[in-house]
């Protein structure tokens, strides 16, 4: 029998959870969750199916929110959660990722990483990547100074990639005492001075591919791409899509040449569905292709957007996909993007999708 699937979304309103059922036909919506917090992403502890969700309140600063009984109850902390009574202001938590091995990695804004050992009971700055040289020189995209993408290696626990808006990607190779960029052949074209700087590219999503460590995708605001070296040289693959611009990108959980982006139209045109026709495209060459998906989604007035960590995959036999809209809609596919149905309507403005299926 298929597993039921359950999808995580992150709201200004607050966190819900749809559940669906084993054909992932029918879904039932809970919320909101989180005691109505602003929630930037929700994720699934690997081993022991806990909840967390990450965000921030304009009075409390950033928090973490963990449910040990799928969403019932929740309990929160943000206890270590802090730059210093000398340092920035935390504002909110942008990503929360458990590296499978008992420890969870929190990206913040501003830019920074923490880590908490004891299931999210407190939090330690990871001050290596904050005192990397380049840091007095980050700038902020339009969303702010985040950090937005944590990658932990598969098995090697020392090593984690992550994406900053709008400073680029880097590694740690040593577990955050050390960082180096990792963004040779990404093109900042809103740098026409130094189109190919070593930092300074606006990174929109950072994601791994299923073959081990070293094969990374990402979404830019300049261009899609991939690297087979752990991200020490990237190669662009944005050919054929209709826009280099978009947000979210997800990979396929067993075939590593396949991979699901949205692209939208250049910010200085909305950040939309291009033509306003709503579609996912997707390629299984590893980017030498893409194909469009827009069955099932609305190919006329979608003006729609669609933000950098709302989109996921399932892990079932086919793969679902789903996405979330700026006017909160949640679309699934379950049969690997290729048609689509509404999940639901009438949610908050959707910051992020997960899924619990197979995790």
């Amino acid at each position: 029998m298929t597993a039921p699937v359950a999808l995580l979304i992150g709201t200004p309103k607050g966190a819900f959870i749809l559940d669906g059922d084993a054909g992932r036909g029918r879904w039932a919506v809970r919320g909101p969750l989180c005691e109505g917090w602003p929630i930037h992403d929700v994720s699934v502890e690997p081993g022991t199916g806990a909840l967390l969700a990450g965000g921030g309140s304009p009075w409390y600063g950033g928090a973490i929110f963990r449910s040990d009984d799928h969403g019932a109850t929740w309990t929160h902390s943000s206890e270590g959660l802090t730059y210093g009574d000398d340092g920035p202001k935390l504002k909110t938590v942008w990503n929360v990722t458990a590296d499978g091995n008992g420890t969870i990695y929190a990206g913040v804004e501003p830019a920074g990483l923490f880590r908490s050992d004891d299931d999210g009971a407190t939090w330690s700055h990871v001050e290596g990547l904050t005192n990397h040289p380049t840091r007095p020189e980050w700038q902020p995209g339009n969303g702010g100074l985040i950090l937005h993408s944590i990658v932990p290696h598969p098995t090697d626990r020392g090593r984690i990639w992550v994406g900053i808006s709008a400073v680029g990607a880097f590694e740690t190779r040593d577990g955050g005492a050390s960082w180096e960029t990792r963004n040779r052949g990404v093109r900042a074209e809103f740098n026409p001075e130094n189109r190919y700087p070593e930092f300074g590219q606006c990174v929109h999503k950072l994601v791994m591919a299923a073959d081990g460590g070293e094969h990374l995708y990402q979404q830019n605001h300049c261009g899609v791409y991939r690297s087979s070296d752990g991200g020490r040289e990237w190669q662009e693959i944005s050919a054929g899509l209709p826009s280099d611009f978009g947000f979210p990108m997800v990979a396929h959980p067993r075939d590593p040449q396949t991979v699901w982006t949205i692209p939208l139209t250049q910010p200085e045109e909305g950040r939309l569905m291009p033509e306003a026709k709503a579609a996912v495209w997707r390629t299984h060459d590893g980017g030498d292709s893409w194909v469009r998906s827009g069955e099932g989604l609305p190919q006329d007035g979608a003006y729609l957007g669609v933000l950098r960590e709302a989109m996921a995959v399932d892990r079932l036999d086919p793969v679902g996909v789903y996405f979330g809209t700026s006017t909160g809609q949640v679309y699934g596919s379950a049969d690997e993007g290729r048609t689509w149905s509404l999940v639901a309507g009438n949610l908050p403005p959707i910051w992020s999708v997960e899924t619990t299926a197979g995790r």
